[in-house]
């Protein structure tokens, strides 16, 4: 990993001083997402080139057929299913 230069950190420090607290927030995601290295290794892996079957493309027709006769599941729903609410997912990904 290349050295970085005490200047070049202060630089950083005094940047992130000025955001405002959203943007730090979107920062520090950012920033646990360049260091994850799971993150990381689905950012660089190869782009899925594999020739769609017509298997494939019969099952997107018959799901996008589905749901153009048939809501869809509200995500609230799927979460209560689950005994789980909006403020608990917005409070798990904060913990993060």
């Amino acid at each position: 990993m290349a050295s970085v230069s005490t200047e070049e950190k202060q630089r950083a420090h005094e940047l992130i001083a000025r955001l405002a607290p959203i943007q730090v927030s979107a920062l520090v995601r950012l920033l646990q997402a360049m260091l994850d290295p799971v993150a990381r290794a689905i950012a660089n892996a190869p782009v899925d080139d594999e020739p769609v079957t017509e298997e494939e493309r019969q099952a997107v027709a018959k799901s996008g057929e589905w749901f153009r006769h048939r809501p869809g599941i509200p995500f609230e729903q799927v979460l209560a299913d689950f005994g789980l609410t909006l403020k608990d997912l917005k409070a798990y990904r904060e913990a993060k």
